[in-house]
């Protein structure tokens, strides 16, 4: 095969460059990777006993010959050239360890080869907690695990995205932002420039506030500020949106749809039929996906007023029995699905929160509960005694209503999310808090102008999700690490985009825009010399007043005569105008005698008939008889 393959070599050296289709060289991962790794974070962990996760700590995979080892001290002793035979290192380096010191012995039984295994699932009991034996087993390392070695973020939004939702597989994303689209990503199908395949806007000039996978991940729930929220396909094609009441109905179980902004929503984990929503206007509705026009429950909320009080989040459990909700007024309301069940609570915690609740999170035991709220705290509840938190986590700046808070996939840790401050100088993070011991962990740089709203970790990926903005841009961070972390954003961060090639084509078209020109251009703005001209009655063609007084020859003017002759001729009494000053009868009866001695008209025609004239009597002498 030696000899063939040089034959090949040297035939093809006859023919041009360009003969042949040429085999494509293959990056490293390690190169791949390189340009995603995270810088070191601004914020140091809190506690410097406990170990923290940065990307300064994972070595990872080395490019060309190793780097020299540094200097020993302690019991290293000296150098000399035994020493230098044992650290030279073939393959991948070894994981760091906690101290160089040692025997070779001790050195070669901690090598490994190949990237770490990942840490195994931990049991839990029945009551959602860690089991006593893996409590007393618990080590350092195990923080280790949070994949932060490396980050990518999705951009395209314009405003803060307040939705997020992945599929249950891991390989496609929705984000929704209060620039009133979606965006929906494909790891599979996206490269190095992590563009979206497709945008939707579901409302016009409505935010988007809450997106939900099925459980089949066939379709999706979009909820935005509208009071009506709309199903699509995987695809982002929409499949129908559910119905809207009649708000001048004033009880709500009489009305067939929320009548106010709708606040939250989501799938039922195990029902790929029934859907839940929350509304600014106090109710929450179980939703049947086949039917469109009518609900199927109408829950209100116990209140100490009769007030309307807007539920502000809601949420499932995970087997898709209960159902909690935020209401606006602090308290926390968890209702059981069973035969007869209605609006009265099975569990109400009045005042849990003083402002409003952004969040709601079940265990996967279903007995503990999250709740996250705009008054800067994260509480952790034991739904077998909601006297009292187990824990309140404060000093976690909220400012918006769909901040949420979340578990990893082994469920030992609880994060959330923090938003920024005016005067504040840590930024948007990440806070990672131990569900058993209930302290804080490690607190992660996400963004230093932008506060982070949603977050969610994928249990099958094994990557971190978080959502940022503020009113100019806003972004979707992946946190991953490549030794731990399986496909999603592995896929696409190593996948250049196409070349253009020579075959490739574009028309390039042309556009004609006339208007451009300046013969078509728009004059700047003359308010004020069109207002001066309008008052001028030669350049704005003022019609003639109509006539006001007397006048001469049917016209009237400053002159009374629209001819200066008239003028002239009235002011030198030519012209006499004296009917205005005459009484009318007296103007007719001075011509009585020469109309009686020489009639010529009306009474030589009744000469005959009527020779003697007969007037009619005065009716106002009638009248006055």
């Amino acid at each position: 095969m030696e000899g063939g393959d040089e034959l090949d070599e040297s035939i093809r050296a006859h023919f041009p460059l360009s003969f042949g289709k040429p085999s494509k060289p293959q990056a490293h991962a390690s190169a791949i990777h390189s340009s995603t790794r995270r810088a070191p974070p601004p914020n140091p962990n809190p506690n410097p006993t406990r170990p923290s996760y940065s990307a300064s700590e994972d070595d990872g995979a080395m490019i060309g010959p190793p780097r020299p080892p540094p200097s020993r001290g302690g019991g290293g002793g000296g150098g000399g050239a035994g020493e230098d035979d044992e650290d030279v290192m073939i393959g991948p380096p070894r994981p760091p360890s906690s101290s160089r010191g040692g025997d070779a012995a001790e050195d070669e039984e901690d090598a490994t080869i190949g990237p770490p295994p990942p840490p195994p699932p931990r049991s839990l009991d029945e009551s959602g907690y860690d089991s006593d034996e893996d409590l007393d087993d618990e080590s350092p390392e195990d923080f280790n695990r949070i994949p932060l070695s490396n980050e990518i973020v999705l951009r395209g939004h314009t405003k803060v995205v307040s939705a997020l939702a992945v599929d249950h597989s891991g390989s496609r994303v929705l984000s929704g932002s209060y620039d009133y689209t979606v965006r929906m990503y494909d790891f599979q199908g996206m490269n190095s420039k992590l563009q979206s395949f497709r945008q939707l806007e579901p409302f016009e000039g409505h935010q988007v506030r809450s997106l939900s996978w099925s459980p089949t991940s066939d379709r999706f729930l979009c909820v935005t500020g509208s009071a009506q929220a709309k199903i699509y396909d995987r695809d982002g094609l929409t499949l129908g949106e559910f119905v809207k009441g009649d708000m001048y109905i004033r009880d709500l179980k009489n009305t067939k749809g929320h009548i106010s902004g709708l606040t939250g929503g989501e799938w039922n984990p195990k029902s790929k039929e029934s859907i839940l929503t929350s509304s600014e206007d106090g109710s929450l509705r179980l939703w049947d996906v086949s039917d469109f026009k009518s609900q199927k429950q109408v829950i209100k909320p116990k209140l100490a007023r009769p007030v309307r009080t807007p539920v502000t989040a809601c949420g499932w459990d995970h087997e898709g029995k209960r159902i909690v909700g935020g209401v606006g007024d602090g308290s926390i309301q968890l209702w059981t699905i069973k035969t007869g069940w209605g609006s009265r609570p099975d569990i109400h915690v009045e005042k849990a929160h003083t402002d409003d609740i952004t969040g709601l999170k079940f265990s996967t035991g279903g007995q503990i509960l999250l709740s996250r709220s705009t008054d800067s705290t994260l509480k952790v509840w034991d739904l077998r005694q909601m006297r009292k938190p187990v824990k309140v986590f404060e000093d976690l700046p909220n400012n918006y209503a769909q901040t949420n808070a979340a578990f990893s996939p082994d469920e030992q840790l609880i994060f959330t999310g923090t938003s920024v401050e005016r005067e504040g100088t840590s930024g948007g993070l990440l806070c990672f808090f131990d569900r058993r011991k209930l302290e804080l962990v490690q607190r992660v740089g996400i963004s230093l102008n932008f506060s982070v709203i949603r977050c969610a970790w994928h249990p099958k990926i094994n990557q971190v999700f978080a959502t940022v903005g503020d009113k100019r841009e806003g972004g979707t961070h992946i946190l991953y690490d490549p030794s731990i972390s399986q496909r999603g954003a592995l896929v696409c961060v190593g996948r250049a985009p196409r070349k253009k090639s020579v075959d490739d084509f574009e028309v390039q078209p042309i556009i004609h825009n006339p208007h451009a020109l300046p013969l078509f251009r728009d004059q700047p703005s003359r308010k004020r010399q069109r207002e001066k001209e309008l008052k001028d009655p030669l350049k704005s063609h003022k019609p003639e007043l109509p006539v006001t007084g007397p006048g001469f020859g049917g016209r009237v003017g400053t002159t009374k005569g629209s001819l200066l002759t008239q003028y002239l001729l009235k002011q030198g009494g030519l012209i006499k105008e004296t009917w205005m000053e005459e009484d009318p009868r007296e103007a007719i009866l001075k011509y009585a005698d020469a109309a009686s001695k020489d009639p010529k008209y009306i009474a030589p025609a009744y000469a005959q008939t009527q020779p003697e004239p007969v007037f009619a009597k005065s009716d106002s002498e009638e009248e006055e008889k």
